[in-house]
């Protein structure tokens, strides 16, 4: 049971990152030569990681939605100090703040499915 809830918060987690990325994609990002693409990239990716991540028994959705998290959070990371591709970002959106809490899920859950996935995978061994 609580691997399906994990599950489930790691999907709600990954499409939560989607779709603000599609909505601030629609809002300014399409305009942006390097960002606008990415966004684009970040939506696809958290859609087919959240679909496999409730389909597919391995560790490898769960290491991808990590991977998803960190990396979209750095990116975010790099937007608020140095800049990324000529974005500044000053956290101070609703879009930013679901964008953090949906990517730091990624991370969390993720990382707690990947050791309920292995503590089960050594019981049953």
């Amino acid at each position: 049971m609580i691997g399906w809830i994990l599950r489930a918060l790691v999907a709600l987690g990954l499409l939560g990152s989607a779709w603000v990325h599609w909505v601030v994609w629609q809002d300014w990002a399409a305009d942006m030569a390097v960002v606008g693409p990415s966004f684009l990239v970040n939506v696809i990716a958290g859609v087919l990681i959240a679909i496999a991540v409730l389909v597919w028994r391995s560790p490898l959705p769960a290491l991808a939605a990590i991977a998803f998290g960190l990396a979209t959070l750095a990116a975010y990371a790099l937007s608020l100090t140095v800049g990324f591709f000529g974005v500044q970002e000053q956290f101070a959106t609703a879009e930013e703040v679901w964008g953090v809490i949906t990517e730091v899920g990624c991370v969390v859950f993720g990382a707690a499915l990947l050791a309920v996935s292995r503590d089960r995978s050594r019981a049953a061994a």
